[in-house]
């Protein structure tokens, strides 16, 4: 490896518009434009509520890590608090799982490239999509962490402009009846066809999972502390706007596409986006919502090589991986982590490509279960940041959770009844096995290899 050098730091390269954006595209993924088509079947309108709901717990958590993030900014973030304040094991634990959970999640966005490439060139081979994909998220990444904030300021811009036209167009259909002849279509559809919750309070308990992953990724601001520069500002920004951006991007535009569209047409065929921008009578809608579809598959791709790298980057710090990982090129990008995240991924694009459709769903609910864990790590951990803190720390802090700790065990308990949710479809139940065979393989691994000895 060229370029490289001992004693790393990691460049503060990213400005507040980088921040800023990256923020709203972390709330802004293929969960919602695809994964909102099965939440939908699921919940029917209630998806609304679940989205909320979802929305406000997530807020709380950012507050959580916002917390201590702003006190103290570094790489790895939540990986390295968890070590600090519960122990060396619980930071080994939750930086080895995030690192797992962002390849899981890659695998199938990778794959996904390929597919949506499909929808132009359909006799091109999806392999190769998916390994252009892999290759240019990876130079990306290698540039500089500029770079890298750049591609996904743009990214982010190209989702928000969409569900922002989408949103004021639809409301125009509702109220005025733009496009629909000048009869207002209002929001009888979100009543009508089975009602509000057509399939009663379970349907809505249910379709959490794939409300849950939607979010999976919101919590990488807190990745990006040891490289924004300002954190203090930039940060605390960030985060405070986590819930309205929430209820503008989610409950909005699926208010809007349930209003103007029939909740038991839409099918996990096909993108619910799709269906409004052709109901609005936008000619070519399937091709721009392909093109933004993938877009989000792309960011979210670059966004993973990121976290996985950085958090190799904080574990080989903690002697947690190998010390490789912690070698940085001249750009300031940790280059080794990166190529093994990526080598890895090029393992899960041939692995998706051979197995069938459904392992989707199955890596989905894999990823969302690593996801619980690292939101439930990082509540446990600002709660016990509190509690060793002495009043003049906590009277210095810059950004406290709100009406703590009662809004920290809320969000606490409400990640254990998604847990539990997990076992009730055939679907996602593989999580709870392969999410603590995961966690089980870690533990054995900490203590044969004698990490526990030198902690």
């Amino acid at each position: 490896m060229q370029n490289t050098k001992e004693d790393p730091q990691l460049q503060r390269g990213l400005e507040e518009r980088h921040i800023t954006l990256m923020s709203l595209g972390a709330a802004i993924g293929v969960g919602l434009f695809l994964g909102s088509a099965s939440a939908i079947k699921l919940a029917g309108p209630g998806i609304i509520v679940s989205y909320a709901i979802g929305g406000f717990i997530i807020y709380l958590v950012m507050r959580a890590l916002g917390e201590m993030a702003i006190k103290n900014p570094v790489a790895g973030s939540f990986s390295r608090y968890a070590r600090d304040y519960i122990g060396p094991f619980a930071g080994y634990i939750t930086g080895w799982n995030y690192w797992f959970l962002w390849i899981v999640t890659c695998m199938a966005e990778i794959t996904a490239v390929g597919i949506y490439m499909q929808f132009w060139f359909p006799d091109t081979p999806q392999w190769a999509w998916a390994l252009a994909a892999l290759l240019i998220m990876t130079t990306v990444n290698f540039l500089s962490v500029k770079a890298y904030g750049e591609l996904e300021y743009w990214f982010a811009l190209i989702k928000i402009i969409t569900i922002v036209l989408m949103i004021i167009v639809g409301f125009g259909m509702i109220f005025f009846g733009l496009g629909n002849g000048g009869d207002a279509i209002g929001f009888a559809n979100l009543f009508e066809h089975g009602g509000f919750l057509p399939n009663g309070v379970t349907g809505l308990i249910m379709s959490f999972q794939m409300v849950m992953f939607a979010y999976l990724g919101i919590e990488m601001l807190g990745v990006t502390a040891g490289e924004v520069k300002n954190p203090e500002k930039n940060l605390k920004r960030a985060i405070n706007t986590v819930f309205y951006r929430i209820m503008i991007f989610y409950v909005l535009s699926l208010t809007v596409i349930l209003s103007i569209y029939p909740w038991d047409a839409i099918t996990g065929q096909n993108s619910p986006f799709v269906l409004t921008f052709e109901k609005i009578g936008i000619p070519g809608a399937a091709g721009i919502v392909q093109f933004v579809v993938l877009t989000a598959a792309l960011s979210s791709c670059n966004s993973g090589i990121f976290s996985t790298a950085r958090m190799l980057f904080n574990l080989a710090q903690q002697g947690e991986s190998p010390k490789q990982f912690q070698r940085t090129t001249k750009s300031g990008v940790p280059g080794i982590a990166i190529i093994v995240s990526a080598i890895v991924l090029l393992f899960g694009v041939y692995l998706n490509y051979i197995v069938s459709d459904k392992v989707f769903g199955y890596v989905t609910s894999v990823a969302t279960f690593g996801a619980l864990w690292t939101w439930g790590t990082i509540l446990i951990t600002q709660l016990k940041s509190r509690k060793i803190m002495s009043k003049q720390d906590l009277n210095r802090l810059q950004f406290k959770m709100p009406l703590f700790p009662l809004t920290s065990y809320v969000a606490l308990a409400f990640l254990l009844f998604v847990t539990v949710v997990l076992a009730f479809s055939p679907v996602t139940r593989i999580a709870l096995i392969v999410g603590p065979l995961w966690l089980g393989f870690l533990t054995i691994i900490y203590f044969a290899s004698g990490l526990h000895k030198r902690n």
